[in-house]
């Protein structure tokens, strides 16, 4: 081949190769050490939240005049995947999800449009509806949380020092933002006797409006004088609850002080705010998000120093506690990895030393780190941090590199061995093989184009593994023909005769088995087939997942109370919860949120909604093995003392996000018919065995008081509805009337009855209700009270009612096993609904589905590439079949060892498959490539075939052997494991078929026969 020799070169402008080296470790280096560092790929949560409030509505008046008009307007959004929204009694939240093909720019400005649509329609909202409002921060995550406890300070108190400790965070380099946890807002309660009233003759109404007419601020004008200007303040304004309680106001021609009539307290929320505990104390907690690109492990580090001097100045009794670290998650993970990676590059040097010598093993030992160096830089440049993802790509990149410095390290020495100089011999590789290994690169590169291109969040979770493996690939390439040749030139030596002409025993027998398949060619061939076939029939028998549960020491336990439950039932259940975990020898602590799901302290976390029912907790135990002790303990705890909750200990997800593994959604338009389905699919589903805990999302109706009001009665009073509604509001819940401003808070000063007369029924009846002359009448007069009952809630996805039904799974099962088993009697049951009602699988499954599609669609991309750098270098479609009928066959290793290792077949492993068609397709191009340069020095295509594999027989094994090796870091690792399982059972035997079924299939093709028996002779160095 002529043309111009990159190699050759290089070896003229040694100096200038040398400097280039040099600066390639220097930056390697410096960037190594700048790139972020965080626990998993960022990805674009693409959800965003419209909420809307109509104060006073049901739940049937709220869906069908505030959801349903959002929904339909929602429903025009660009690029939307699918509605879902909850509804309860006068509050409606939307999730707007986008398809997953969604990138970061058209995910901005779909957000803009929905906040454009909803402004256009708002003026067609009922009147009073507060909002919509708009929530596109759903993914951002807090991945440092600091629990504040207090011994001896009032919550006002704790919450002033938290609130100065996040001032002085916020100036903390890296730091984006921060939010307050299970803090309560002051209120000042103005509690009177609606009988008290009534019995003085006092108007409720102007009790309220004195209290708001002194404390309003407005402009009283300026004065400007010859040499200045003066501004004029009118006082009255609350500084206090004695400002407040010393109020006095008209009523009966007499002046009334507001205590004399009223009780006037301190307090905090009532019913209360989402709560906050820290290993079973109530505390105030703070969440810190770190920049996007930014290092956590900096970040760490930067906010223990500054805890630190803040700790030092807080007084005894406020005790900040470090409830979730991932710097230091992220920091043990990197250190696993990088362990990883170092016995990783260990055993590839092991393996080239022993197999090529002390000095060729050193070129390869050189190229390793100068690969990395170079490809370091470049991850900055493109914004690839070190994470989860990323550092496993380096390891699966790293068994993978080493092959072309291998094939260039073993050319020279054979053309050493052959008599060459060294700069001939140095330069010859890239005559000979440089083509067919950038083939192979671009092939190999192009297995991993489905992983890069998958347009689902699972695909953009793991896009940085195309990414540093394009980049690694791309990158060993340029150190093959550039710099290995020149440390070739240096470090080798040729190398000394041989005794004995005679092979080596590994050589000998593997070129005698060579002979006798081609011999039996037909045996061959049919026996690989054979193979193949048997191993397509056991593919169904390896159980399939989605992705795998994290390895992190982390629980959650979710406890979930009747959906008509208070925040203090939830309060109660969390106290009992702590109380429980207390003393356990396995708990290093825990963290629970009453009211709401847990912060999204870890970025697949499955982020749950505020409600008053629900309690979430996150137990940290001390180890892997100590987290699953508590899980059992938990588990058994939860089914004795909390029968009438809905519980779930579960261990962290990886990747996108799903809860519960095992979901059915039942959808149609009325939500009772759709409640009698949900009832059958459940019996359905409970009556697996592999069914744990089946429930459901929403389906218990809830009691309510109606009041109804004999209008009649009520005009000849000279009372409305309104005026009603507004009455019973103050007494019951509460009217806020005014704030004080105190400090940097807004206290809400809210009048209200007392205590007796708001919670209960009786009173309720006997409510002395204002008329307009100043009399009063009790309520019972003109009304009458009734319980009902109605949904506390209701979901719905693209504007139809949907209940999902769904279960945990017991210990060892997957949840597509669990739904393959279900689907037969749920087929069944889909045959007897109405056709406008339908059973849709959702959860892990469906999640699942969607992923593996994504990447489907982008397999024809990966095989046009394939083929295209297939054609452009062998010329031949003949040839291209050969290659190509390799590819599939590394099955045959892949089933094997992921059956014989119990690894289940998943997201991840797939990947692995895909990427694993191109290794095996690389060494089948080289092999080609080098039996038709054979047959080009005169040689029949027998000898061609015999010789090329002989000759191609070491620098393929020690790759093959060099990239299975090098995985064994990573194999028992949770989240890799799959993948390089897949990988090792498909190369190896892989590579044994490339090297044996491969030329057998090439003689059968083109007709080769064998030539008379001569001495066997070594084509090796």
């Amino acid at each position: 081949m002529t043309g111009f020799n990159l190699s050759e070169w290089a070896l003229k402008h040694r100096s200038l190769v040398v400097y280039v080296m040099i600066v390639a470790v220097i930056f390697g280096v410096l960037s190594y050490f700048r790139l972020g560092r965080s626990e998993d790929p960022s990805f674009i949560i693409k959800t965003m939240i419209v909420q809307a409030a109509w104060p006073g509505a049901t739940v049937e008046e709220t869906v069908k005049q505030v959801t349903e008009r959002l929904e339909r307007k929602l429903q025009e959004t660009p690029h939307l995947d699918f509605l879902r929204s909850f509804t309860r009694a006068g509050i409606t939240t939307i999730f707007v999800n986008l398809q997953g093909n969604a990138n970061a720019k058209q995910v901005s400005d779909t957000w803009y449009q929905v906040r454009k649509n909803i402004g256009d329609i708002r003026h067609t909202l009922p009147a009073g509806v507060i909002g919509p409002g708009f929530n596109d921060d759903f993914g951002d995550t807090f991945g440092i949380i600091y629990g504040f406890t207090s011994d001896g300070f009032t919550h006002r108190a704790l919450r002033d020092y938290v609130e100065d400790v996040r001032s002085k965070l916020l100036l903390v380099p890296d730091v984006s933002k921060i939010e307050l946890l299970g803090a309560q807002d002051e209120r000042i309660f103005v509690e009177f006797s609606m009988k008290e009233l009534a019995s003085l003759g006092i108007d409720r109404s102007a009790l309220l409006s004195a209290l708001q007419t002194q404390n309003i601020i407005r402009p009283a004008g300026t004065i400007q004088t010859g040499d200045e200007t003066l501004s004029l303040r009118v006082s009255g304004a609350f500084q206090s609850e004695q400002d407040v309680a010393d109020i006095n106001f008209v009523a009966g021609g007499r002046m009334i002080r507001l205590s004399d009539i009223a009780r006037i307290t301190r307090g905090y929320s009532d019913p209360p705010q989402p709560l906050f505990r820290v290993n079973g104390e109530p505390a105030i907690g703070l969440a810190i998000s770190m920049r996007d690109g930014g290092d956590i492990l900096a970040l760490g580090k930067s906010l223990k120093r500054a805890m630190a001097a803040i700790t030092a100045d807080l007084p005894i009794g406020i005790e900040p506690k470090l409830i979730a670290d991932q710097a230091v998650t992220v920091e043990s993970a990197i250190s696993e990895f990088m362990m990883s990676l170092l016995q990783a590059i260990a055993i590839i040097l092991v393996v080239s030393f022993i197999s090529l010598g002390v000095r060729p093993g050193l070129i390869i030992a050189l190229s390793i780190p100068l690969t990395l160096a170079i490809v370091f830089p470049i991850m900055k440049l493109a914004g690839i941090d070190m994470q989860r993802i990323s550092l496993g790509a380096l390891i699966i990149a790293l068994a993978l590199l080493v092959d072309d410095a291998m094939t260039t390290t073993d050319a020279t020495l054979n053309r050493l061995a052959a008599g060459d100089d060294k700069v001939q011999a140095a330069s010859f590789a890239f005559r000979t093989y440089a083509f067919a290994m950038l083939a192979g690169t671009l092939v190999t590169i192009a297995g991993f184009v489905p992983v890069g291109f998958a347009a689902s969040s699972a695909g953009e979770y793991t896009f940085s593994l195309f990414a540093v493996v394009s980049i690694a690939l791309i990158v060993s390439w340029f150190v093959a023909v550039i710099f290995a040749p020149l440390m070739g030139v240096v470090i080798l030596k040729p190398p000394k005769e041989r005794k004995t002409d005679a092979p080596g025993r590994v050589f000998r027998w593997y070129r005698g088995f060579l002979i006798f398949a081609m011999r039996a060619k037909w045996l061959t061939i049919g026996l690989s087939l054979v193979l193949f076939v048997g191993s397509f029939l056991l593919l169904p028998f390896i159980p399939r997942q989605f992705f795998p549960s994290s390895d992190r020491p982390e629980l959650l336990v979710d406890i979930s109370l009747p959906q008509n439950a208070s925040i203090y039932a939830s309060q109660t259940a969390a106290q009992k919860f702590d109380a429980a975990l207390k003393g356990d020898p396995d708990v290093a602590r825990w963290s629970t949120y009453v009211g709401r799901g847990a912060i999204r302290f870890y970025l697949p976390l499955n982020v749950q909604l505020p409600n008053d029912f629900f309690t979430q907790s996150v137990v940290v135990a001390k180890d892997v093995a100590a987290r699953e002790r508590i899980r059992a303990k938990l588990e058994t705890l939860l089914a004795n003392d909390f029968p009438n909750a809905i519980t779930r200990v579960s261990p962290l997800e990886l990747g996108p996000p799903v809860g519960w593994p095992v979901q059915y959604r039942v959808s149609g338009p009325d939500a009772g018919t759709v409640r009698e389905i949900a009832f059958k699919l459940a019996q359905v589903i409970a009556a697996n065995p592999k069914a744990n805990g089946v429930n459901f999302d929403w389906i218990e109706p809830a009691r309510q008081v109606r009041i109804r009001v004999n209008q009649d009665k009520a005009r000849l009073l000279g009372l409305s509805s309104q005026t009603l509604a507004g009455v019973l509001n103050t007494v019951i819940s509460g009217t806020t009337v005014t704030q004080v401003r105190d400090d940097i808070y807004l206290i809400d000063v809210v009048a209200r009855a007392v205590d007796d007369q708001r919670v209960s029924l009786p009173n309720l009846r006997n409510l002395q209700v204002p008329l307009p002359g100043g009399q009063t009448v009790s309520l019972s007069q003109f009304a009458t009270f009734e319980y009902e009952q109605e949904y506390p809630l209701i979901w719905r996805r693209d504007r139809v009612p949907t209940l999902t039904v769904q279960t945990d799974i017991t210990a060892g099962a997957i949840p597509e096993s669990v739904v393959n088993s279900l689907t037969p009697a749920i087929a069944a049951l889909s045959k007897t609904i109405p056709a406008s009602y339908s059973i849709v699988v959702g959860g892990t499954v469906e999640e699942s589905q969607k992923s593996q599609a994504s990447v489907i669609a982008v397999v024809p991309v990966m095989l046009l590439i394939m083929f295209t750098v297939l054609m452009i270098q062998l010329q031949s479609f003949q040839r291209l079949f050969l290659v190509l009928s390799v590819a599939p066959l590394g099955l045959i290793g892949v089933v094997a060892a992921l059956l014989l290792s119990g690894r289940p077949l998943g997201f991840v492993a797939i990947l692995g498959i895909l990427a694993l068609l191109g290794m095996i397709t690389k060494n089948a191009v080289i092999l080609i490539g080098q039996i038709d340069a054979e047959r080009d020095e005169g040689k029949s295509v027998w000898d061609a075939a015999l010789d090329a594999s002989s000759s191609r027989f070491r620098p393929i094994m020690l790759t093959a052997v060099s990239t299975v090796l090098g995985m064994i870091p990573i194999a028992p690792t949770v989240f890799w494991g799959p993948m390089a399982f897949a990988i090792m059972g498909g190369l190896l035997v892989a590579t044994v078929l490339t090297l044996i079924f491969l030329p057998t299939l090439y003689v059968a093709w083109f007709g080769g026969k064998e030539r008379a028996p001569g001495p066997l002779r070594s084509t090796q160095a």
